[in-house]
């Protein structure tokens, strides 16, 4: 089955059920916040730098930049999957729900990307794009041979943390938010929980036998950041399936 991005020749099929295609999934760039005056020089008050400061990783949020490719490196730090085929590349994710079916394939038109999805075992959905060059130098850096491994120096903007909690992102009440990672991705899961503390998300890592493996945020003021960082819920996530200020 497919559901058409860019680029797809093939006839479109019904997106799985139960939620309507959503107008758009990404979010508007938005304009760069707290700017000095143009007249005068700044005045700098305690307030205004504790504000500032606050406010320094929103810098990287989903409304920060336009779409890119390198988003999809927020793919591979859940449980995407990327592989290799001559000069192209292809990416692949499963999920577990029709709406994250929606969100990726909007997300991945954004990009030039075309998609399919499928559905697979256990009620879940298979969503993967065409084989691409577009999609060569993001497998280059994440496959050492087949085995998917962050590239040495790996950082997760909003746009990379929209993506990788629209795929894999679960909340687990009363203040707590799962980000799964991939059950066969190991040698990842260290790297991917720097790059979560490097972005004040420092996170609990959960293996197989504590409902993972993921990492838990937990507290309000890192469930807050985080809620900075990806932006407002897509049009097709349903209520309480997206972070949200407490």
């Amino acid at each position: 089955m497919s559901l058409s991005g860019l680029g797809d020749t093939g006839e479109a099929q019904p997106p799985p059920a139960l939620f309507p295609a959503p107008e758009s999934d990404t979010p508007t760039p938005g304009r760069r916040r707290g700017g000095a005056p143009q007249n005068g020089p700044a005045q700098h008050t305690s307030s205004q730098q504790d504000d500032d400061a606050g406010r320094q990783l929103v810098f990287f949020g989903a409304d920060a930049a336009e779409p890119t490719v390198a988003d999809l490196a927020g793919l591979l730090a859940g449980p995407g999957e990327v592989v290799r085929m001559g000069g192209t590349a292809r990416l692949s994710v499963q999920v577990d729900a029709a709406w994250r079916v929606h969100v990726l394939v909007a997300e991945l038109a954004s990009r030039g990307l075309a998609a399919n999805w499928e559905p697979t075992e256990g009620e879940r959905h298979g969503v993967r794009t065409s084989y691409t060059r577009v999609l060569k130098p993001l497998a280059a850096a994440w496959l050492q041979g087949t085995t998917k491994r962050p590239p040495a120096v790996f950082h997760l903007t909003g746009r990379r943390l929209r993506l990788w909690l629209a795929a894999a992102g679960t909340p687990e009440p009363p203040d707590c938010f799962l980000l799964r990672l991939g059950a066969d991705d190991q040698e990842c899961w260290e790297s991917i929980g720097v790059a979560l503390g490097a972005a004040g998300l420092a996170g609990t890592l959960l293996g197989p036998g504590e409902g993972g493996p993921a990492y838990r945020i937990s507290g309000r003021r890192r469930l807050a950041r985080l809620t900075e960082l990806v932006g407002g819920p897509p049009r097709a996530a349903p209520a309480g399936a997206w972070p949200s200020r407490p």
